[in-house]
């Protein structure tokens, strides 16, 4: 295991609100050595101690249930370095002030990455070194071929790690065990069986001061060309030979590659983007997007996207894919939705046909639930929806926390890989291109609303 990180961008939110609480779980658990050291890299002027008291508050807020001597233990091991990360000598000076290999974290923005990554590069990392890169992993299809070749100069790919922290959800591996450890599940996962899939990430959240990434990014951007897309590889993708790193990214691939761009007439007539107006969630006021700070209205960000993907082959080929994500609605409804086809004839309920099955896996609380229709209580030959409820036992590491394990040691499985990265944004980008051109209406919804397009 590597027990030297190096956080580039370590004043950052993503390191005080997941990264060091993820590391004090580690730490609290005993999956840290006692050597683990903390290089945090930043532009601001902080010594040691002002540094550790900056991220101390974040860190006791998001890592709660964390031994304090394991948050204390986390804050000893931080050195701070005050550095242009864009500066090769730099770098090399805060590579060589420690020993062994390094596992170097981009906390940053993706518009940085390309630079960041040449001053590691023209430092000298170090043999057996890896690089962590956050979502998205680049801006467009270009850009993440140019970066992928970057990265490949220093790194070789085992050695890279983009980091979706979807993955490390329990759903989303509870998906694996659905699909492929029951026999019940996988003779129905075709187009025979499912008339539609629908993935949902719908949060009440609305911007909450992240305008500076957020309004250059959007929700399109932001979740389905990534989280969304990684969750669509797991639902539909074919049985792996085995849960090894070659083995289910090879099939996730293949499944990206099967998924058809939408053409521009598909574009304009079923995708969906939306910012919400002024309202109320959760009996707070919420402004405008258009009138959070720090938005520029000219940029038409939206913070509601919706697409419907086509998957041309044997096992899905007529069946839509719904992926939508939005901000400032009405509630959290994050999950996971397989509808299937309804029975060939009812002899039940002529009148007022049942419903048809839905499987629903939802995320946080991580729960599974099988709608189903059966007996009343009253007239017998009359259908009652009935729901099967699991709720599923909390996974014994967070996401990132189960992540960076996987990083320290070397285990790129849940990682995204560079042909990965590659198609999924073969099949976004045409999307983008066609928002940006306007061929789309940019609609609206109210803070807190139910949005159904």
């Amino acid at each position: 295991m590597h027990n030297r990180l190096v956080i580039i961008g370590a004043a950052g939110d993503l390191t005080s609100r997941y990264l060091l609480p993820a590391l004090a779980r580690l730490r609290n658990d005993g999956l840290l050595p006692e050597t683990f050291a903390i290089d945090a890299v930043s532009r601001d002027e902080m010594s040691d101690d002002e540094y550790r008291r900056s991220v101390e508050g974040p860190l006791a807020t998001h890592a709660a249930g964390v031994e304090e001597s394991a948050r204390t233990a986390i804050l000893q091991s931080i050195t701070y370095h005050r550095a242009d990360a864009t500066d090769p000598e730099a770098l090399r000076r805060i590579f060589s002030g420690g020993k062994g290999p390094i596992v170097n974290y981009l906390a940053l923005p993706p518009a940085v990455f390309h630079p960041v990554v040449k001053a590691i590069i023209e430092a000298g990392a170090g043999a057996e070194s890896r690089i962590v890169v956050e979502k998205p992993h680049g801006g467009g299809l270009e850009s993440t071929r140019t970066l992928n070749r970057l990265l490949h100069r220093c790194f070789p790919e085992e050695s890279v790690f983009r980091i979706d922290h979807f993955l490390g959800h329990q759903t989303v591996q509870n998906l694996l065990g659905i699909r492929f450890g029951n026999r019940i599940f996988e003779p129905l996962w075709n187009s025979n069986h499912v008339e539609r899939v629908e993935i949902r990430f719908d949060e009440t959240l609305a911007l909450e001061g992240r305008a500076g990434y957020y309004d250059h990014t959007g929700a399109l951007k932001d979740m389905l060309q990534n989280h969304l897309l990684q969750l669509l590889c797991f639902v539909a993708m074919e049985p792996p030979l085995g849960f090894n790193e070659r083995d289910l990214r090879d099939r996730k691939v293949d499944l990206l590659r099967a998924v058809r761009s939408p053409s521009q007439k598909e574009i304009e007539t079923s995708s969906v983007r939306a910012h919400y107006t002024a309202g109320n969630v959760d009996g707070k006021k919420v402004p405008s997007y258009h009138d959070e700070e720090g938005v520029d209205p000219k940029r038409g960000t939206e913070t509601f996207a919706q697409i419907v993907l086509p998957i041309d082959n044997w096992r899905w080929a007529g069946v839509p894919f719904i992926l939508r994500s939005g901000k400032a609605l009405e509630r959290n409804r994050q999950e996971i939705l397989i509808k299937f086809r309804d029975v060939p004839y009812h002899a039940f309920g002529k009148e007022k046909p049942p419903g048809p099955n839905v499987l629903r896996l939802a995320f946080e609380p991580d729960r599974m639930a099988l709608d189903l229709n059966l007996n009343g209580a009253g007239d017998p030959f009359e259908l009652e929806p009935a729901s099967l409820e699991l709720e599923l036992a909390p996974q014994q590491l967070p996401a990132y926390a189960r992540l960076l394990l996987d990083v320290l040691s070397g285990d790129p499985t849940l990682s995204i890989r560079a042909d990965d990265a590659e198609e999924s944004w073969r099949i976004v980008e045409p999307v983008v291109d066609a928002w940006n051109k306007g061929l789309v209406p940019m609609r609206s919804y109210p803070a807190g609303s139910s949005f159904e397009p």
